[in-house]
């Protein structure tokens, strides 16, 4: 299993790698230029082209990229915001703990919410309960987060006054924040549930279980429903990835300082430190979930555990 481990993350190397690159390459190629807009429009050519000098943006594409490349993996460091002098580290370490808690608390909600519903879809196949639970999993994928985070301010802070509309504060100004971005993950959820349940209670053993007695209960949750999980825990890692992603567009309409405003206002200052910092963040803590996802196999597929088994075995023989 040591080896397993190891071997996922020197893999992870290429892909943060790639990400780097590929996020350097679109902001070098993208149309503006920074420096303008930093200075403003009473700047004059010689101010612009000093502030261009002194940026590195005169530089080749070749040189500007290994300079890049060696800052962060060599020195780890993401350099200065352009429009803040700030540095950029220590401004997406004091946001990230904000974009996580929303994107946990989405998957916390996913799972006590979506899986249930998948199960009860499965059980009641083609029945009343398989219809409200896909109707529901149809609306939540069908509506995008943002139309439902407006409909939610909506109602709940403009109309009931229940809830405030943006801002952070305690833990009920991330209600509706995590709402908002969890509903299509829930019918995402439930949806993969009910298939892969749909697919295992027609199962052999299944059957068998029955034949001998058991309660539905300990068939659902004792037999099937662990044979079932290995799609859902795919649907959950990668679920983590779009919810990181989706805070972007959620933190812009709640007004929360996390890494997503942050890589909002980065975009529209053209702040390249600020954008490419914050997309290689989120592209890491990807990765590190997709980790998590795949030691969560090993640990719940017997199937996984008897191959280290029999490796280990071979090597003991040899």
């Amino acid at each position: 299993m040591g080896r397993y481990i190891l071997r996922r993350l020197l893999q992870l190397i290429p892909v943060v790698l790639g990400v780097t690159i590929l996020i350097f390459t679109i902001m070098y190629f993208i149309p503006g230029d920074p420096v303008k807009l930093m200075l403003g429009p009473e700047a004059t050519l010689a101010d612009i082209e000093a502030k261009r000098e002194a940026l590195g943006l005169n530089d080749p594409y070749l040189v500007r990229l290994g300079k890049f490349l060696g800052d962060i993996f060599l020195h780890f460091d993401f350099g200065k915001s352009w429009v803040y002098n700030v540095p950029v580290t220590a401004e997406l370490l004091h946001r990230l703990p904000r974009t996580l808690i929303i994107a946990a608390a989405c998957i916390l909600l996913q799972i006590l919410i979506g899986i249930p519903l998948g199960i009860i879809a499965a059980i009641n196949h083609n029945r009343w309960g398989d219809r409200i639970a896909m109707f529901v999993a149809l609306f939540g994928i069908s509506m995008p987060n943002f139309w439902i985070a407006l409909m939610l301010v909506l109602y709940f802070s403009v109309r009931l006054g229940w809830l405030p509309p943006y801002g952070i504060g305690g833990i009920k100004y991330y209600i509706l924040p995590v709402i908002a971005n969890a509903f299509p993950g829930i019918a995402t959820q439930a949806r993969q549930t009910r298939s892969s349940m749909l697919e295992v209670i027609r199962s052999d053993y299944i059957t068998t279980a029955r034949a001998k007695g058991m309660s539905e209960f300990q068939v659902i949750f004792k037999h099937a429903l662990p044979n079932a999980l290995l799609p859902v825990i795919t649907v959950i890692g990668n679920g983590m990835g779009r919810l990181l992603a989706g805070t972007v567009v959620i933190e812009s309409i709640f007004a929360i300082p996390g890494v997503g405003m942050y890589l909002v206002g980065g975009i529209n200052t053209r702040d390249y430190n600020v954008v490419q910092s914050s997309v290689i963040f989120l592209a890491i803590a990807f990765t590190l979930i997709m980790l998590l996802v795949d030691l969560m196999y090993a640990v719940i597929d017997p199937r996984i555990k008897a191959q280290f088994a029999a490796k280990k075995r071979r090597k003991q023989y040899a």
